[in-house]
């Protein structure tokens, strides 16, 4: 059976505005194990472009494949484009099977299963054995009910099988490299890039992560290994920069610190971006200099929010003092610190918001990346806001840069304003303009690239917003525009070893 996957285009700013692209690990992460099993297996990435929907559908029907295989890193935020593209490849290719997978269709299966007729199965959590397993059973034409991790029709019902099993040997799964043209992918202003994962999963309760149920626990790949592969991707495909998908690659010191040391042995000038927790940053500030030998330019911190009592509500388990503390631990040994903010956990009045850039210089990281709160219906931070009306109904705008619940007293014109004025001070205040000529060439790149990306993307927000696009005056309210809370589904995978691989067991399927 020939297999085609399709990287959706995405309809986020931050997709477009670069002009650069990351390879789809997901996808590839499917691929690989498919391949290794037999399958022909192709990648259609229609972000470059981005391609339109006819040029996609024109391109499947080229190929000709049996199986069409979708997903995407901005899952909610690209549903709607997802359904939207299986409507136009089923009404030319009604043969065609179709697989769905990726945060959002885990946990919104039957919604989807029961509204689209076009997707014919839902990969659930994980992806790799999940995915063989179901192309194996379609190729042989035998029964799903015992693969674990689907949902699928019969009929008129809408079945879903037991959750599938953690991976705990993330090394037994590859990823398929060889299906991409590592030219066409580069980040950081031109450089050649991947994405990756060390780790999955996160063991901290942050109430309103999306990803922190998905991946159901934490779990890594073997640090020297790791760290042979990535020296193999600069080696023999050029590879510069290596931006990590992990929540939390430093969840353990004793692994992480082995993949340092690792990578550092392999001796290839490779820069490393990612993002990690204060608290990670504070318990390795003796092995800091380890973190930029091996290349390490940036860490995105989760600031969250500048109130103790906010950062507890939602189980963030933070404090500021350690935040702050991150923060100039990174500075002192060449490392960028990048601050992430949210805005909307709380019905925030102009005095926050003020509070808030004052609560953000006082920290003064390098780069600042401000964001709306945007709620998952699967986790718990759902339910305290349901009842909250929706300014913006296109779900492809939840994609955490445009602001979707309303502020009760202040307007979201005002909201917008202080979004930009806090992003703007913060990064024209003198001490980032002077990081700007910082003595490391790395870091100095580094603080300019994003600084003029940063202005693209700002003064493009402010033409969208203004001219641009529609919000509602007195939207429904949160529980009335996307239903229910799914916070029993959170947690996605089952806690207990997954099959082992056919090269661990001859009589796998």
């Amino acid at each position: 059976m020939k297999i085609l996957l399709i990287n959706p285009p995405h309809t986020a700013i931050g997709s477009r505005i670069p002009g650069e692209h990351l390879p789809p690990l997901g996808l590839l992460s499917v691929a690989g194990p498919l391949i290794d099993d037999g399958f022909a297996v192709e990648l259609l990435d229609a972000e470059f472009g981005p391609m339109k929907r006819v040029q996609i559908i024109d391109e499947v029907l080229r190929r000709q494949p049996d199986v069409i295989m979708l997903g995407h890193s901005g899952s909610s935020s690209a549903h709607a484009t997802v359904l939207a593209l299986c409507r136009g490849l089923k009404r030319v290719m009604p043969e065609l099977l179709i697989i769905y997978g990726g945060v959002h269709p885990s946990y919104h299966w039957d919604e989807i299963l029961r509204k689209s007729a076009d997707i014919d199965f839902i990969v659930r959590g994980e992806g790799e054995e999940t995915a063989r397993q179901l192309m194996h059973a379609l190729h042989e034409r035998v029964a799903l009910d015992g693969i674990h991790g689907i949902a699928f029709r019969r009929g008129d019902r809408v079945i879903a099988t037991a959750p599938a099993p953690t991976i705990q040997r993330l090394d037994n799964y590859r990823v398929a490299w060889e299906l991409i043209d590592h030219k066409r992918y580069t980040y950081w202003g031109g450089k050649r890039a991947v994405v990756v994962q060390f780790s999955r999963g996160c063991p901290h309760q942050c109430n309103y992560c999306g990803q922190r149920g998905f991946w159901t626990q934490w779990r890594h790949r073997d640090p020297v290994k790791f760290a042979r592969e990535l020296a193999s991707l600069h080696r023999e495909h050029g590879v510069e920069l290596i931006n990590f998908a992990d929540e939390l690659p430093t969840g353990s010191r004793k692994a992480w610190q082995a993949f340092l040391e690792a990578l550092i042995a392999e001796n290839v000038p490779l820069l490393l971006v990612g993002s990690t927790r204060a608290s990670d940053i504070v318990r390795d500030a003796d092995i800091l200099p380890l973190y930029r030998r091996a290349g390490v330019i940036r860490f995105l911190l989760g600031i969250e929010s500048y109130d103790e009592a906010t950062l507890k509500a939602i189980g963030k388990g933070a404090s500021m003092h350690e935040d702050q503390q991150a923060i100039a631990l990174l500075r002192q040994h060449g490392i960028i610190s990048m601050a992430t903010y949210v805005i909307g956990f709380e019905e925030e009045t102009d005095g926050d918001y003020w509070r808030s850039l004052r609560h953000l210089l006082r920290y003064d990281p390098d780069q600042i990346q401000l964001l709306y709160v945007t709620p998952h219906r699967w986790t718990p931070f759902y339910s305290k806001v349901e009842e909250r009306r929706v300014i913006q109904p296109d779900t492809r705008l939840w994609d955490y840069k445009h602001q979707v619940l309303a502020t009760p007293g202040v307007p979201a014109w005002r909201v917008f304003v202080w979004f930009k004025l806090i992003e703007a001070v913060l990064q024209l205040r003198p001490t980032a303009l002077a990081r700007l000529l910082h003595r490391d060439s790395d870091y100095r790149h580094a603080m300019r690239w994003y600084t003029r990306i940063g202005r693209q993307v700002w003064l493009h927000e402010v033409r969208e917003f203004f001219f641009k696009r529609r919000r509602l005056k007195n939207g429904p309210t949160l529980r009335e525009f996307m239903g229910r809370s799914l916070a029993e589904r959170e947690y996605v995978l089952a806690k207990t070893p997954a099959p082992r691989r056919r090269s661990d067991d001859p009589e796998a399927p």
